[in-house]
């Protein structure tokens, strides 16, 4: 009757620990397929990836250091193919504490100008009710091929 107990109690421990690993696949697929979709608004301006991923507290850091808000982004986001030609995912890496992911990685960019570029940012996703959003972001401009 004990051995029962234990494979029984066993079999749940592994299918529960399956589930999680699932569950952080399916949200690390999410949060790639969105940081693309948020590289490429650049270009397209289209703000409603912004508006769905970026949390209302979110609180972001540009290039030149000054700090900005959603609100901010979705009407940057709107205006900025009047500066970019492209704006193109290259990597992300996104690692999870429980309910926090961090995303890291780059985009290279190109503006109407014709200079190129590559963003190198950080965002902090926390899963709330179920949904997962960015509450802060760093970036930075970069030389344009990593050394």
């Amino acid at each position: 009757m004990k051995i029962d107990t234990f494979v029984i109690a066993g079999s749940l421990c592994c299918l529960l620990c399956q589930c999680a690993r699932n569950d952080q696949k399916k949200a690390e697929r999410f949060i790639v397929e969105s940081e693309r979709q948020w590289a490429e608004s650049v270009a397209t301006g289209d703000p409603s990836i912004v508006e769905r991923i970026l949390a209302d507290d979110f609180l972001g850091v540009d290039p030149k250091g000054m700090l900005y808000h959603k609100a901010k982004m979705i009407a940057d986001t709107r205006n900025a193919p009047q500066y970019f030609v492209s704006n193109r995912l290259n990597e992300v890496k996104v690692r999870f504490y429980g309910d926090t992911a961090i995303a890291q990685g780059d985009e290279t960019w190109e503006r109407r100008t014709g200079e190129h570029g590559r963003f190198v940012w950080t965002d902090t996703w926390i899963r709330r009710n179920g949904h997962w959003q960015i509450v802060a972001a760093e970036d930075l401009i970069a030389p344009e091929s990593p050394p």
